[in-house]
């Protein structure tokens, strides 16, 4: 086989390239970014880039691009016509984010539940007053959509003594998972409702756009917290300002936003109850290490013609 090609869009350390060239010597990786990365297509086999990128006029410019591989889980970017009608092979970094992404939404929950929130406020002003505290032990959390990163969830909530709630598409056996509803409304409803705590870990597709709306907060306790570390594209944000400004549920920690960075405009910045983070709930040290390696093991089976890991259905999107 001539050797192939790689286009990467993303910086990568020695170690990285090593991990590549492991996998496969017979290959040229070349580093560069969104601006200049148009100059390399026509000689591309293989692009590695991220789902938020806009690769549709490189695509466009790649004759022997062969395969796609985002270094993120959402590839909502990448899902052009062109390449939903070709036979380019899309994979994504999906199973990597669990670990960071997990302690993201447990740090959050156990900011609300020690009322963390309310005293670094107080001590901003100085004040030494006793606040309530809550357990997580005992209580009921709720995941929207139980891929990899929703499993890491459950399996830290359980070690926690909470017991865990969870809808997916598919039934399976699930070892974390105390309850398992399907992905319908009604069902939906019913799960939001016995939670004390409800994250949503759903990909963003057409069908998931705007999926958590007033309903699903009007059913969820006053007592409950909403996290959302997936898309923001998946909540009514409008819907959620409503919930949080008419007290119909406790407060939220958002990670993602329909528009990012959030606007200065927004309501949410100014919500006491609410933790805002940049999206950042999936960054770690061991980001690039984990997203490299997964792609070096992709590649051997690209070239050995064996059944590679993590392909997106390009109509489902995930």
């Amino acid at each position: 086989m001539s050797a192939l090609n790689i286009v990467v869009l993303n910086p990568l350390a020695d170690r990285h390239r090593e991990l590549i060239l492991a996998a496969e010597p017979n290959v040229t990786i070349l580093v560069t970014d969104e601006a200049n990365a148009l100059e390399h297509m026509p000689s591309c086999h293989i692009l590695v880039t991220w789902g938020w990128m806009e690769t549709r006029h490189l695509y466009q410019a790649a004759p022997h691009l062969e395969w796609i591989h985002a270094l993120s889980a959402g590839v909502e970017k990448l899902l052009f016509p062109e390449i939903q009608a070709a036979d380019t092979i899309l994979t994504n970094a999906k199973g990597i984010h669990g670990i960071p992404v997990s302690e993201h939404v447990l740090a959050m929950m156990l900011a609300f539940s020690r009322g963390l929130t309310v005293s670094l406020r107080q001590q901003e002003t100085r004040q030494w007053k006793r606040i309530p505290a809550g357990e997580l032990h005992g209580s009921t959390l709720a995941i929207v959509g139980l891929g990899s990163i929703g499993r890491e969830i459950a399996k830290k909530a359980k070690a926690l003594g909470m017991t865990v709630l969870a809808s997916k598409q598919e039934v399976t056996t699930e070892l974390f998972v105390d309850k398992l509803y399907p992905p319908d409304d009604d069902s939906l409803l019913e799960m939001l409702a016995k939670a004390d705590f409800t994250v949503t870990a759903l990909p963003l597709t057409e069908s998931t756009q705007n999926r958590i709306r007033l309903q699903h907060f009007t059913a969820m306790k006053p007592s409950a917290y909403f996290f959302n570390i997936a898309r923001g594209a998946i909540v009514n944000e409008n819907d959620l300002v409503t919930a949080l400004e008419q007290n119909l549920i406790a407060g939220a920690g958002l990670d993602v936003f329909a528009c990012e960075p959030l606007p200065e405009s927004s309501p949410l910045w100014s919500m006491p109850n609410v933790i805002i983070t940049p999206h950042v709930a999936a960054l770690s040290p061991a980001y690039l290490d984990r997203s490299v390696k997964l792609f070096a093991d992709n590649l051997t089976r690209f070239i050995q013609g064996r059944e590679m890991l993590n392909v997106v259905d390009k109509v489902k999107g995930y």
